[in-house]
């Protein structure tokens, strides 16, 4: 009897060589995102970028089935887009799968603008949207709509998540996702005041050296944001993105409209008034008590 044929044991799937990936998700985008490799394989660099992308898409992901649930339909607008990795990803696994829902990425550089259109006419990606424009110019973009349910900034530098948030107000936005980067601002204007703040109040030795100058008016941008947001009727959570070994960038501010009784706004507006008085912040007084 001739001997049975030996069968070639299957080459495992790329989801098996790659378990980071989600089920069903585009290997082409993720190779164009130079996230994995012609060779489909992952770096450790990538790899890190990769688990960020995850985990903040698990924090939006199910603000998005409130929105779609609740309305029948959902608009996001990533600010700050760069090469719109969130954009790509959130699309991948979330809007591509349903005939409804567009995804804006608004950024000032147009050559990334120019490279991500061209990518999401090759990927089929019919309902993604990009603007090269600023944040405060696409407030009357003629491309975007009047409402937007969800507004996120990724690593936003210093006042692009100002004016991300600014954004999310005017558009009325029900949730924004904020992920900050390298606050200056607040710094610079607390270092101008510091001889007349340390004559003032003790409480400014927490800000006399130049490095807790600069990491305290990082920790003060954010308090101040939070409160600006609870005084627009959000309510707010504040969370760790990922795990500091993977980025000193990390705090992840997540804010829901609620439309809560108009003492807790009023509340919140006070105290941001009082701590911008008492940190000699007069100077940024319009930009968060607006």
């Amino acid at each position: 009897m001739p001997k049975a044929a030996r069968r070639t044991p299957e080459a495992p799937s790329l989801q098996a060589q790659l378990p980071e990936l989600r089920e069903g998700q585009s290997v082409e985008l993720l190779k164009e995102l130079h996230i994995l490799t012609r060779e489909g394989r992952l770096n450790q660099d990538t790899r890190r970028k990769l688990k960020q992308v995850y985990h903040l898409v698990q924090f939006i992901e199910p603000l998005l089935a409130e929105v779609l649930k609740d309305r029948g339909d959902v608009t996001l607008a990533d600010h700050g887009a760069g090469k719109s990795y969130l954009g790509f990803i959130l699309y991948d696994l979330f809007f591509k799968s349903k005939p409804v829902g567009w995804v804006y990425g608004v950024e000032t550089r147009a050559e990334l603008v120019e490279k991500s259109r061209a990518l999401a006419q090759r990927l089929g990606f019919a309902r993604m949207g990009f603007l090269a424009t600023t944040v405060q110019q696409a407030l009357d973009h003629p491309e975007l709509p009047a409402r937007i349910d969800v507004v996120t900034a990724l690593h936003a530098c210093d006042t692009a998540t100002d004016d991300a948030i600014a954004f999310g107000l005017a558009k009325q936005a029900r949730f924004m996702v904020l992920v900050p980067c390298c606050q200056a601002e607040v710094a610079s204007v607390m270092r101008q005041h510091k001889a007349l703040s340390l004559a003032r109040t003790p409480l400014a030795e927490l800000w006399r050296h130049p490095l807790h100058t600069r990491e305290f008016g990082s920790q003060i941008t954010n308090v101040l944001r939070c409160l600006q947001l609870e005084a627009h009727g959000y309510q707010v959570t504040v969370t760790e993105l990922v795990g500091w070994e993977h980025s000193m960038k990390n705090e992840l501010i997540l804010a829901r409209r609620h439309d809560g009784p108009q003492g807790q706004r009023l509340r919140a507006r006070e105290r941001l008034l009082q701590i911008v008085d008492e940190l000699g912040l007069q100077p940024l007084r319009e930009r968060f008590a607006v």
